[in-house]
């Protein structure tokens, strides 16, 4: 990273903390696709954020200017970077009245870097990256096409990242211009994005997923090689994005913010003991990062069969989860889709959505289902003067009580055994998801619907 680059700073901030940030390799390509979707939902939405951007060089802006005049009818402030060229204080939008330029010198290192910072009440989100140098390309050399162009950094939707992002980017225009620096910092001090909405999280995570769909099929480069390689970035972006949106909703819950986590650590432990295959494994860990993307699924949906009214009696055998469908929009998500519309159902029959019985329900719901059930009464109980054994005996001893009425008899009796060994003293450590390496998490079998229906014909035989 170059020393005094915005990226650099916030590195430094977070090297030696206890949550380090997660850096990726980015194409150019991927970036446009996430900058316009970012910049296109604040066109669609209503919450007026306050944006910083550094495009490198004023000519890039000029290719986005016209643009750029329609989001600033839309924000109450908009603040572009870039080394000056020829018509970049010229332009319209740079005459209207929340629109400030910042001309950085070209020696300046932010003159390297691309962001999109967008602060509002109802959403955070930005993009922070680095273009490559020429060594950092190695034997390769630079690329012979622009789309191949490549940056370091990362993109986020986490309130707390994007306001110190923001803090840095308006201490690095205050050297520039201190009265400026003064007027946005007094902007940004009104913008307190304390509070997640679900709802507008999804909207963008979906435009996000669109625009990479996008940019994926108008990929035009020389051979199949290269082309795969940038077609690994958009979907691994894909991923990310809704990773990320179900790292935020948990986050945002104060009472159990470590869910997914647990969760996944449970799950991949049960598909041990039932020596699931490795495809399998990996499905069930995404399913279990993501098993509570649905902005409208609540606890007392699930423990209560009946209540819900998010479906109709005429509903389809596998209905259109909210949170769920946004997955299918990928088909390599589909069976995780699959998964998560169908861990709300009931061992006999009595759940949602579609009232499957028994092993009907694919294999991964019915254990992302008890794992996060037992979860969520271990985290229940952690304020309880019970030591750690009790807790798991009586976490246990509740989801016992629903064996065969809610959840998979042999699913529990494998429980049990999980819970012999952590009463023992074993050692489940919870490993943070590396978001911005998430190929992994694919391949050639996870995204099929048809395995689920193999598995669950071949599960208790």
């Amino acid at each position: 990273m170059l020393e005094g680059s915005i990226l650099q700073k916030l590195e430094t901030a977070h090297r030696y903390s206890k949550r380090p940030i997660q850096y990726g390799v980015y194409y150019k390509n991927t970036l446009v696709s996430l900058c316009h979707a970012l910049e296109d939902h604040i066109l669609t939405d209503d919450s007026t954020p306050f944006v910083i951007t550094a495009f490198q060089k004023g000519k890039w802006y000029l290719q986005e200017a016209e643009r750029y005049a329609d989001i600033a009818k839309k924000s109450c402030q908009v603040v572009i970077m870039a080394s000056p060229d020829t018509g970049f204080a010229e332009h319209p939008t740079s005459q209207l009245p929340n629109v400030n330029l910042v001309p950085l010198d070209p020696a300046d290192p932010v003159a390297q870097e691309w962001h999109l910072i967008i602060l509002s009440q109802k959403y955070t989100a930005m993009v922070i990256c680095q273009e490559l140098s020429e060594a950092d390309y190695g034997s390769s050399g630079l690329p012979a096409s622009d789309v191949e162009r490549k940056f370091y950094g990362l993109w986020t939707f986490e309130p707390e990242l994007v306001k110190e992002t923001a803090e840095l980017a308006i201490s690095h225009i205050g050297q520039y211009n201190s009265e400026l620096a003064k007027k946005l910092k007094a902007h940004k001090d009104t913008i307190q994005p304390h509070l997640v909405i679900p709802e507008n999280l999804s909207a963008v995570t979906s435009k996000v997923v669109d625009y990479l769909q996008t940019g994926q099929v108008n990929i035009s480069v020389s051979t199949a090689t290269r082309y795969q390689a940038l077609d690994h970035n958009l979907v691994s972006n894909k991923i990310q994005a809704f990773l990320r949106m179900a790292q935020i909703l948990d986050a945002a819950n104060v009472t159990n913010p470590m869910a997914a986590a647990e969760v996944v650590v449970l799950a991949e432990t049960i598909g041990q003991l039932l020596d699931l295959p490795a495809w399998q494994m990996k499905r069930l860990r995404l399913a279990g990062l993501l098993h509570r993307i649905d902005p409208l699924q609540r606890a007392e949906s699930i423990l209560s069969p009946g209540t819900s009214t998010r479906y109709q009696e005429d509903a389809p055998s596998c209905p259109l989860v909210p949170g769920a469908q946004v997955l299918r929009t990928m088909p390599q998500l589909r069976a995780i889709a699959q998964i998560i519309t169908h861990q709300t159902e009931w061992w006999d029959g009595t759940g949602e959505p579609a009232g499957l019985t028994g092993d009907e329900i694919p294999l991964e719901s019915r254990i992302i289902a008890l794992v996060a059930d037992f979860q969520w009464r271990i985290n229940q109980k952690k304020t309880s003067q019970l030591n750690r054994e009790e807790i798991f005996a009586q976490a246990l001893e509740e989801c016992k009580q629903l064996r065969s009425h809610r959840f998979d008899p042999k699913l529990v009796d494998t429980l049990a055994l999980l819970v012999m060994g952590l009463q023992q003293g074993l050692d489940v450590p919870l490993i943070t998801p590396k978001i911005s390496a998430s190929m992994w998490l694919l391949n050639n079998k996870i995204g099929s619907e048809s395995n689920i229906s193999e598995q669950m014909s071949n599960y208790g035989k």
